[in-house]
């Protein structure tokens, strides 16, 4: 037997059970480790009452960020306008609870627990959901798992670009027209059919179709400058990392410190956000989900462009048996 199957061998035995522990480690253990981390709440009404809240939710150190209000209208608004995911309110008869369960019912459940297990022995928690989830969707499971085929897909898009040997502004129109016609597929899917989504119907199939557009560019334009294994690496970034770090199930808040933040630098995580916005707080909090899709669309096709302009200006080789040209003596 030659040496070259042998080292394959070798590589095949290796590399599946790392990528299968990566792929286990990537989505178990930010699964096991859900918490609070600086996860922003509020807290309103007058003092002294306000500053006991404060004071329980500071006791648990980095677990909230502790915004206070003047008024339960203040906090509202501030729910509304994504600046924080729930709000308690003191009030004569008691606390009362502001959530926002289309933000994250994961976080809505988890702030209906601690506030009922400070409240005083006997007290009636009122709660109110400023911000619903769609009854389509109650608990957010729809939209958590609608993620996952959207990072398929773009990465399918890339591979398909790739094997199909498309070059720079063919390879380029190719993976915006699946991405456009995905987003609405998509769209009509969750929002007309499902009810899982309930906003402007336009913008949630931009964000989806932005979000597929994010990464098939990045795959595809991984594979235009370093050539097939970019497809891997590209797949790698996005579904085995992107997607369990997005927080989409949860909330970026909640997963274990880095990965929520760099969850929410990459296209999953900011397309989940983006998605959110639009789909339940009339964009409210958009600007920087946006921005972060927008960038890794732009790079992706930039990075297709200039691949497919290399690829171009390097020489053929000769066929076999095709004689060099005689040197001029």
């Amino acid at each position: 037997m030659s040496a070259a199957p042998n080292r394959r061998m070798v590589a095949v035995i290796l590399l599946i059970p790392v990528v299968v522990i990566l792929a286990l480690w990537a989505f178990a253990w930010p699964a096991a480790r859900i918490a609070p981390h600086d996860l922003p709440v509020g807290v309103a009404g007058s003092a002294p009452a306000a500053d006991r809240l404060q004071q329980r939710f500071e006791q648990r150190e980095g677990a909230f960020e502790v915004h206070r209000y003047a008024s339960a209208a203040d906090a509202r608004r501030a729910i509304e306008d994504r600046s924080i995911y729930g709000a308690v309110v003191a009030t004569p008869q008691g606390p009362q609870l502001l959530t926002a369960s289309a933000a994250s019912p994961v976080v809505a459940q988890l702030l209906h627990e601690a506030v009922t297990a400070q409240a005083p022995e006997g007290a009636q928690v009122q709660v109110e959901d400023v911000v619903a989830a769609p009854a389509g969707d109650p608990r957010g499971s729809a939209l958590g798992a609608s993620f996952l085929p959207l990072a398929i897909a773009g990465v399918l898009s890339g591979s398909a670009v790739t094997m199909l040997r498309l070059r720079g502004g063919r390879a380029a129109l190719a993976l915006i027209g699946v991405a456009t016609l995905v987003g609405i597929g998509a769209a009509a899917l969750t929002d007309n059919w499902l009810g899982v989504i309930t906003g402007d119907w336009w913008a949630e199939a931009g964000t989806l179709g932005l979000t597929v557009l994010a990464i098939g560019g990045t795959v595809a334009g991984l594979a235009a400058l370093i050539g097939p294994p970019g497809v891997g690496l590209g797949a790698l970034l996005m579904v085995l990392l992107g997607n369990p770090f997005s927080g989409v199930t949860s909330a970026p808040e909640l997963l274990p410190r880095p990965i929520g933040t760099i969850g929410q630098l990459m296209p999953p995580g900011a397309g989940g956000s983006l998605l959110r916005s639009v789909a339940f707080f009339d964009g409210s909090d958009a600007g920087s989900a946006l921005l972060t899709l927008t960038l890794w669309a732009a790079l992706g096709l930039t990075a297709v462009l200039i691949g497919g302009r290399r690829r171009a200006r390097r020489p053929a080789a000769p066929a076999p048996g095709t004689p060099e040209p005689a040197l001029a003596g």
